[in-house]
């Protein structure tokens, strides 16, 4: 007899029951067949299997047979050959020193391509062993993209040839908010948080820590694309390098900003030097990651210092921007061209699509209407009408700073007594509902590449703070791009999320309750 599987299947082994433990996500199709696989090993690896090349399989697609004979699987790629073999790790259950599979036939492929994590360093720094867990939790779940935030206002994390400045004062500061703290303004207006006092770094990683973080991806097919800020976001680079601003006076402490949000000194785009440095940077950046894609941020950039800067404002009149406002997307097709010259993508917050930018540059949508201190909100429906590639990303669905609105969180409260969360609540269930395609006319739905869910460190102070807000919702979010709306059910994924998040709790993960 054979079935579709939804869940899980039963066999009988030696007189005691072996149930096919939850996949996460779940194949596009599980057919249960009688009987089982045993052999003697002592973790699951690919030595296990037989693998055979199948041109006829869609992108990082596989099939996976167990018969009571053994283990075979087919794919497209070296990618489907690996979640062919993530899929075999959920599945096989460890009883003494056999493993246990039941015996199944898988066919599977992802939905999207781009299906990403964002992990920011900058704000709070976690390391490279826990970057390292983290990737090693997106292969089990099949996501393949790590959007790794390496620069801000508060900290540059990357070491760079010739500018070892960028290090000595960018990858420290005097201090930071204290847990917990938010940020507000004072009688005059000026943005006020309250500060621990305490030094913090020098954190950041050298060339070869990104080459072992590189390797270490893509044995695990994870491609890696690095964001370096411009033209907004620069203060820990200008406090290292304070006559790239337009005010250089307002850097002369050369301290990143200690406080959270959004800053008014922004590159100083008039000055030839100043983008000689970021040219230096992003070439760097470019040998350094092997990567098709590179971000460059883009948001949150006030242009009220480019209106008052004398080489600025002669920028404008040389280049016939009109005023201020032209000079973000000046520079933006400018680091398309460098960046295209190099073999490699740009990527950039919706916002960097303002203006008249070359239809290759991807966006990034993360807001859902016009916030922020950048230029007007480029909705997705308008970019893929563009002709431009979306990855979105939307804060709604996707930023896990938000509280997971769980009755009991040890993490909810800080030491100021206020909440550490940067928004509103975030449920495992809408994380699953989430649709990258929603609302995008039929004909550019071709134009989504897939999302990602973004963890910024605002609000996340450590490795377990991390892991609370990513896990279960990472799981929610690997399914949502792995499996087409049409097939998911959120009732089912929650059955399957109890035994999983077992399984997370047992490799260390301090994994978040799937909540009520």
């Amino acid at each position: 007899m054979k079935k579709t599987m939804l869940i899980v299947a039963a066999a009988a082994v030696a007189g005691a029951e072996a149930a096919t433990p939850a996949l996460v996500p779940m194949p596009r199709k599980v057919v249960e067949k009688e009987g089982v696989y045993s052999v003697k090993a002592e973790k699951v690896e690919a030595s296990l299997a037989s693998f055979a090349a199948d041109a006829a399989l869609p992108p990082e697609g596989y099939s996976l047979s167990v018969t009571a004979n053994g283990i075979s699987v087919k794919s497209a790629d070296k990618a489907g050959a690996f979640y062919a073999v993530q899929t075999l790790k959920q599945l096989g259950v460890k009883k003494d020193g056999t493993l246990v599979f039941p015996c199944v036939e898988i066919e599977d492929s992802p939905a999207y391509g781009w299906r990403g994590v964002h992990f920011d360093d900058c704000r709070h720094f976690f390391g490279k062993e826990t970057l390292k867990k983290t990737l090693d939790l997106m292969a089990q779940h099949k996501m393949n993209v790590l959007h790794w935030h390496l620069t801000e206002d508060q900290g540059w994390r990357l070491e760079v040839p010739g500018y070892p400045e960028l290090v000595k004062y960018g990858a420290v500061r005097s201090a930071s908010p204290k847990h917990g703290a938010k940020l507000r303004r004072d009688k005059d207006g000026k943005q006020v948080m309250e500060l621990d006092g305490v030094r913090y770094g020098p954190f950041y990683y050298t060339e070869a820590d990104v080459r072992e973080i590189v390797a270490y991806a893509a044995e695990r097919q994870i491609e890696i694309v690095p964001e370096i800020e411009l033209p907004g976001h620069v203060y820990a680079a200008l406090a290292a390098y304070p006559e790239f601003a337009c005010k250089p006076e307002n850097l002369a402490r050369r301290d990143p900003r200690v406080i959270w949000g959004i800053e008014k000194d922004v590159l100083c785009l008039g000055n030839d030097e100043a983008i000689k440095f970021m040219e230096d940077v992003v070439d760097y950046v470019c040998r350094l990651f092997p990567g098709r894609f590179v971000h460059i941020g883009g948001d949150e950039c006030p242009t009220t210092r480019w209106k008052d800067c004398p080489k600025c404002r002669a920028r404008v009149e040389k280049e016939g921007l009109g005023d201020e406002k032209g000079l973000q997307p000046w520079i933006t097709r400018h680091f398309v061209k460098f960046l295209a010259d190099r073999g490699k993508r740009t990527v950039g917050w919706d916002e960097y699509l303002n203006g008249d930018i070359p239809s290759d540059a991807v966006g990034m949508n993360w807001r859902e209407g016009a916030s922020g201190a950048g230029h007007h909100y480029i909705t997705p429906q308008e970019a893929v009408r563009k002709g431009h590639d979306m990855v979105i990303a939307t804060w709604g669905y996707c930023y896990f700073y938000c509280g997971q609105g769980l009755d009991e969180d040890p993490f909810q409260y800080g030491d100021s007594g206020e909440r550490t969360y940067g928004g509103g609540k975030l449920p495992l269930a809408k994380v699953y509902s989430f649709d990258p395609r929603a609302g995008i006319p039929q004909e550019h739905c071709s134009h989504i590449l897939g999302g990602q869910c973004c963890n910024w460190s605002e609000y996340t102070w450590n490795e377990y703070d991390l892991e609370w807000k990513m896990w279960p919702r990472t799981c929610a979010m690997a399914e949502a791009l792995w499996t087409a709306p049409a097939a998911r059910d959120f009732a089912e994924f929650s059955k399957r999320m109890e035994s999983h998040r077992r399984r997370l709790i047992a490799q260390g993960v301090n994994c978040a309750p799937l909540g009520n």
